[in-house]
Order: structure tokens, then sequence, then C-alpha cells
């Protein structure tokens, strides 16, 4: 049986994701309201510029004071869709004070300040969802937090920008340096004017911290997570990938130790081999591979942002919630009893391509593999390569077996001090095997 008084929804924010958001509530009212229960009265919704026009949105209910929005006592759900770490946070915090559930797509302010709320949101006993905040339209969290729930995660390996795997496709499929890419993806759209979050990685960081919390039941804040960008990659990285049969990928990885005992998360370009599901995601789309102990080897494919994508997640939370309103309960709130503690990069155990210039001169070889050897690193394929131009220099690759992130620092130090060693041009992991 539907109860007739509806249940009252605040809008945080009105772009490209809350101008969705809304659309799909006034379009898709008879559904979501047989879905739910009750029907849903969309109450205020706040905003920077109140004289700018939204289509299909009532004038009367926009308003600039977000902060009275979220006080008022009668609504029963907030929907956060501004980004940012202010003033989203304290009018997250507000809201949950006043008697609101939370629905909130900022992966930046979750990253960063997760642990307190959901400390807010248990202490006034509300929910506090955000799938939409990781992978756009990608069910991603809720299969993590509930369908996983009786499951060992071990490892999540993931591209969770579309912004950069769109830049990295285009390099590996045309040939285009990173600055040609990057202006394509500018033009179409998939990158901001500003593309530093994405491009430098800290889009990507924000999300491996969620996950990672997530999968491991363990408290991971953006400060944990190790990140690199992908602005160094160049044309010649992906022509060795492909001699290698491999591909070049931004990844978000997050990984249980072997013993247990610790955990780690980490963003930085990768080499993962054509065979690996990931190395078939192409433009901008996004993908997320899970390992867990029971169910195997998961993978989670779709558009990981856009409008229409992230509001379909938004949605998907602000129906559950609304559920567990109208029932009197809350759903998952934070889990990190494990308290796992996070292990810097330095014992991140991977394997390397390393592509070295050198003199073209005999021994050389000999000298570098004795480094190596030094180092406790073990070496699994060489190739060396005159340079067609006679200049007395040759390029060698170096792949090496799985070794710590210290052991290799300590090894491009060395390499850099032989006189035969002339720059070392690129260095890049290899994962998905």
């Amino acid at each position: 049986m539907m109860r007739t008084r509806p249940l009252k929804v605040a809008l945080l924010g009105c772009g490209v994701v809350g101008s969705e958001v809304a659309r799909i509530m006034t379009t898709h009212a008879e559904d979501l309201a047989a879905r739910i229960g009750a029907p849903l009265e969309l109450a205020g919704v706040a905003v920077r510029r109140p004289a700018k026009v939204r289509a299909g949105i009532d004038p009367a209910l926009v308003t600039t004071d977000a902060t009275a929005l979220v006080k008022r006592g009668d609504i029963d759900v907030v929907v956060e869709v501004i980004g940012g770490i202010e003033p989203a946070r304290s009018l997250i915090t507000t809201a949950l004070e006043h008697g609101a559930s939370v629905v909130s797509a900022n992966k930046a302010l979750l990253a960063q300040d997760g642990a307190a709320l959901h400390a807010a949101a248990g202490e006034h006993g509300r929910d506090l969802y955000y799938e939409a905040a990781v992978a756009g339209a990608i069910p991603l969290i809720r299969p993590l937090r509930e369908s996983l729930a009786g499951d060992k995660v071990d490892r999540v390996l993931g591209i969770v920008n579309g912004t950069t795997n769109f830049i990295l496709d285009k390099m590996d499929s045309t040939g285009a340096g990173y600055q040609e890419a990057l202006d394509e993806a500018t033009a179409l759209g998939y990158a901001e004017a500003d593309p530093t979050a994405d491009v430098e990685g800290f889009d990507a960081a924000a999300k491996a911290a969620i996950l990672a919390g997530i999968a491991f039941h363990t408290r991971v804040r953006l400060d944990d997570v190790y990140r690199e960008g992908m602005t160094e990659v160049t044309a010649a990285d992906f022509a060795s990938a492909k001699e290698m049969g491999c591909t070049i990928k931004l990844l978000a990885i997050c990984e249980r130790a072997a013993d247990g005992e610790s955990v780690t998360a980490r963003v930085h370009p990768a080499m993962i081999p054509l065979s690996h599901p990931l190395a078939s995601v192409r433009g901008a789309y996004n993908a997320v591979f899970v390992e867990s102990e029971a169910a195997g080897q998961l993978m989670f494919y779709g558009p990981g942002a856009g409008g229409a994508p992230t509001a379909s997640a938004v949605l998907g939370d602000l129906v559950a919630v609304c559920r567990n309103r109208l029932n009197g309960t809350t759903g998952p709130g934070e889990s990190a009893y494990t308290r796992l503690p996070v292990s810097p990069m330095g014992e991140v155990v991977t394997r390397y391509h390393i592509s070295l210039d050198v003199a073209d001169k005999p021994g050389v070889l000999a000298q570098v593999a004795t480094v190596f050897a030094e180092h406790g690193v073990s070496i699994d394929t060489v190739r060396q390569q005159s340079r067609p131009d006679g200049d007395g220099e040759a390029s060698l690759v170096v792949v090496t077996h799985r070794a710590s992130d210290a052991a290799l620092t300590g090894v491009v130090e060395a390499l850099r001090s032989l006189d035969t060693v002339r720059g070392v041009a690129s260095i890049m992991r290899v994962e998905g095997e």
C-alpha cells in the first residue's frame, strides 16, 4: 500500500548531474513512487546563480541559502551534487543533524572526511549513500558493501576516470602524442579546461581511497593513496607496450597484503596484457576488476561519468534511502573493523618495465645486469637495440620479475651513476598478470 504523504527531497547543486536528477525525478515520478512506496517531492534546489533558467524546475523552489534549506526539518533526504570540500561538508553534517538522510556524489569529500561523515550519520540514525562517487552509473559500492559482504576481497583493480582512459586509448589506437590526445579530449568535452584533477590522478586517487576502505573494511584516506599522473606517458611507451603484448592504462589498485595484515592503495599508469579484460576498455568508459576469495574474479563495466549516468546512480541511492526511511531503518554504515594499516609505496611489489639510453658498446648489458642483481631484483627479459642514427647510443629495455618499489628505486639510482647509462627514458609498472 502506497503512502500518500510525499517524501521531501532537497537538491544541493543543479549543474550537469543535479539537473538530470531533477529531470528523472519528474519524468519518472510514478515509477519511482511505485518502487519506493511513496511519492517524491522536490522541496528545494540550492544553487549559486538563481537567475539561470532551469528547465522543468519551478523557480519558486530555487534558493541560494543552502544552509536554511537543509535546516528546514521537514526534509527527508538531501542530495548533494555540488562537489568540493566546503560548503559540502558543513551542509551534509547540518542535514544529518536536522534529521535528513544524505545521498552524495562527492568523491573528494568522502575520501578526505568519510569517517567523520559516517560517524555523524550513525549518531543521528540516518543514511549516508554515495554510489555515484566512484564509477558513475556502474553499480560498484553496493556490490562491494552488500553483495560481497560475506566474502573476502583481496584486490580491486580498475579504470575509474573516463577522461584519462579516452586520452590513453587515443594514444594507443592512433599513435598520437599526449598533448594531441588531450586536445581532442578537450574539444569533445571529455576533459575540463583545467584537466589537472584527471590527468594527475587526483580524481582516481579519491575513488581508490573510497574503494579500498569499503573492500577491506578499514579506513583509507586520500593521503594514504600513492598517486602518479599520466602526463609523462609517451608514444614510445605505447610502442614498447605493444612489443610486450600490452597496452597502458591509468589504474587505481587496492590490494590486501598476502599475509592479510595490511593494505595498499595506489594510482599510476601501468602496462597490462592485452589478454586482461581491462585492456579492452575503450574511450571514456570505466571498468573495475574485483578479485575475491569465494566469488573469484568479477568485472564491472560502463559509463563512468556524465550527467545522466551519474544521476542514475544518485537515483538508485535515493530509492534505497527512501525505502529505509519508510521502514524506519538505515542501510549499511561504515565498516572499519579490521583497522588495517596502509603500507607505503616502497613496500608494494610488482613487475617493472625500464627503458634506458645507454652507450652502444660491449659490456654495458653486463654492468646493468650486475646493478639489478646487487639490489636483489631479478630480470625477466632484456632487449637492446642500436640507434639508427649511429650516435653511439642504444636503447636498452629491461622487464623485471616482481620486485618492491623500494628495491627498484635503489636500482634506478645506481644505474644513473654508471658512465655507460646516459639516461632513464621511462619506468612503468606492469600489472594484471
